[in-house]
């Protein structure tokens, strides 16, 4: 009988993070949830999976999105159990409608204040894959839900966007700000556009014609080249905004240019379902080609209630951490992250007692420290240490265990010192903290 020896790989769409990427996204994740805490929002862990059902009504049946693109299945009902019948669930490919079940389920409403909350996690679509794209992919986003629609709200979280991302170092980007009015003026304006779209359908692809009629201001998204001069004649919603729009907008610029948050218009920048209202804004970043878009956000103030909440104010963004770490990479500006300080070269048994010990000393004082399991010759110690890319090989033998001196040697330069139990651990300390600085 053959054995069966068929390598298993990941399934198309889906990769492993390895070391030392693994550290990168750490990084990047810690320096959003430090950033996103620094101006009081509070982490919310989700489930990957939902009823299908909220994101249909969230999302939208008609989108790509829920029709094409979503990863659904049926757990199926045991006759013999209490529980409910056959329900069909959908791994998430959002979060916020996540976020807002839990608000309305958990009568978040009755916090104090604004609710603002941010979630760090994959998220999962069965579209082609493609550079800084994949059928799991990881989102870090932020919400705040409450009662004021104050443009002050729009502006500050757009300040902690553009805040992490200075601190990430994500610094070859641009914001794209508009404004999509609100149920009072936005239907006037997509019938007009409607109308204009009509008139120019037979200029125009398949999946343009199909929009003219379900969902208008998607066709402003498309990125035919040859329907970019017919889209820039069409109407501009920033000329049809209501009275009350446009002072929440031109209230938003204010914020922004008192905070010191360059950005640029762009008209096109449009959200094509009903709960989205006023404020809509989108960070590119360079390297990425064509799909160069970072993060996208907005307000949201009608999906509490679409979802069977209390009437509440809302807006957020999802910023996509694939692309983020893919530009980051391109950039050539990574940061200095945390590496193995000491290997600790330790030779006979009467030096591995002391090795065990000294390990435990330096990994308390928070200093990554590798001891081998079995003793090795000192060429081949340091050797490995070296491929480990560790910063110092701390070398222990019967002399040093009988003198209470050790032999610290630095791989960079081969700079050795002869230190003390308590001078070693001061000494590395110190490196420790000077390093971080």
């Amino acid at each position: 009988m053959t054995e069966n020896k068929r390598q298993f790989r990941a399934i198309k769409g889906t990769r492993d993070i390895l070391p030392p990427d693994s550290a990168l996204w750490n990084w990047f994740e810690q320096t959003a949830r430090n950033t996103f805490e620094s101006y009081n929002f509070r982490e919310i862990r989700l489930p990957i999976f939902e009823e299908t059902e909220l994101f249909a009504r969230s999302v939208g049946a008609d989108t790509d999105i829920v029709s094409k693109e979503m990863f659904t299945f049926n757990i199926g009902h045991d006759a013999e159990s209490k529980e409910e019948p056959s329900q069909t669930y959908s791994l998430r490919p959002e979060a916020t409608a996540s976020v807002v079940r839990s608000y309305i389920e958990h009568r978040m409403q009755t916090f104090p204040g604004n609710l603002k909350l941010y979630y760090v996690g994959p998220m999962f679509r069965r579209e082609r894959p493609q550079k800084g794209r994949y059928r799991q992919f990881y989102q870090i986003g932020a919400e705040v839900l409450g009662q004021s629609d104050a443009a002050a709200i729009d502006a500050e979280v757009i300040e902690m966007l553009m805040t992490f991302f200075k601190r990430a170092d994500l610094t070859r980007t641009t914001l794209y700000i508009n404004s999509i009015g609100d149920k009072n003026c936005r239907p006037q304006y997509v019938e007009k556009l409607r109308e204009e779209l009509r008139k120019v359908a037979d200029r125009i692809g398949p999946d343009s014609q199909r929009r003219i009629e379900t969902n208008p201001l998607r066709v402003l998204d498309s990125k035919l080249p040859e329907e970019q001069a017919i889209i820039g004649k069409l109407p501009r919603i920033s000329d049809h905004l209501c009275d009350e729009c446009r002072e929440h907008f031109a209230k938003l610029k204010e914020e922004l240019r008192l905070r010191g948050i360059a950005y640029e218009e762009n008209w096109r920048l449009v959200r094509g379902l009903d709960y989205y209202t006023r404020t809509t804004f989108e960070v590119i970043a360079e390297g990425l080609g064509s799909q160069n878009a970072v993060c996208g956000g907005g307000r949201y103030d009608g999906l509490v209630e679409l979802l069977g909440g209390p009437p509440t104010k809302g807006i957020g963004f999802a910023i996509g951490t694939d692309r983020a770490i893919l530009s980051l990479q391109e950039s050539g500006k990574l940061p200095s992250l945390p590496a193995l300080a000491v290997f600790v070269a330790w030779m006979g048994q009467a030096a591995y007692l002391t090795a065990v010990n000294i390990a435990q000393k330096l990994r308390e004082a928070g200093l990554a420290v590798e001891l081998p399991p079995e003793e090795m010759k000192f060429k081949r110690s340091l050797a490995l240490a070296d491929k480990l890319g560790a910063r110092y090989a701390l070398i222990i033998g019967e002399d040093e265990v009988n003198s209470g001196t050790f032999t610290l040697k630095r791989l960079a330069d081969s700079d050795q010192k002869k230190l003390s139990k308590f001078d070693l651990l001061e000494y590395l300390e110190s490196e420790r903290r000077d390093t971080r600085a």
